[in-house]
């Protein structure tokens, strides 16, 4: 696949041109269908759009740029209900976007009001976060087992950026490798993981 250091369709797509909108339309059904090729370009065409909303939602690039992949992880899985009868593609790919990044700043601000309950009670493990904890490191494990069907590069960079908390100019960095490279990786990593957890749509 062709590397991408830019989303190069953004700027078409947000300023109300019928034409772009109807493109990207277009794309995600192709994506609905499995088509890798679409997904890339839509992935190019909406990535500054839907990167933007998670940042201003978030206001931590660490975070924004997890949660950026989540949200085009989940447009790969779910391309299939998406109906152009019932609106646009960027309002759906937006409105998917918001409701990330509003889960995730709720799961954050649950997780530090639950801290500081235990804290302030001086109470031991609630059930619940034992639940928790035991269903994240399952979803780890599933995770982890998926990294092993990638590539080197592929797994490389996505465990730089996950787990070690790396932004993207940073992977670049420190692979000696163009940034646009990184996030081919990352996006075709995406689509691996997508088929190997075996996620239904």
């Amino acid at each position: 696949m062709l590397e991408r250091d830019q989303p190069r369709s953004v700027v078409s797509l947000d300023t109300g041109d019928p034409g772009a909108k109807a493109r990207a339309d277009e794309l995600l059904l192709q994506v609905a269908r499995g088509d890798e090729t679409a997904f890339g370009q839509l992935y190019d065409a909406v990535s500054g759009a839907v990167f933007g909303l998670v940042r201003r939602v978030l206001r931590d690039q660490a975070q924004s740029e997890e949660v950026f992949q989540e949200v085009m992880l989940e447009v790969w899985r779910t391309a299939s209900r998406f109906d152009p009868e019932r609106g646009k593609a960027m309002t759906w790919i937006l409105t998917m976007t918001h409701r990330r990044a509003v889960d995730r700043v709720r799961s954050a601000q649950a997780a530090a009001d639950r801290d500081q309950r235990v804290a302030v009670l001086g109470a031991t493990t609630p059930f619940d976060e034992v639940v928790e904890q035991v269903t994240e490191r399952l979803e780890q494990r599933k995770v982890r087992r998926c990294l092993g069907f990638l590539t080197e590069l592929q797994r490389e960079s996505v465990q730089l950026a996950y787990y070690q908390g790396y932004s993207y100019p940073e992977v670049a960095s420190l692979l000696d490798v163009p940034l646009g490279t990184v996030k081919t990786r990352m996006r075709d990593g995406l689509i691996r993981l997508r088929d190997c957890l075996g996620v239904t749509v």
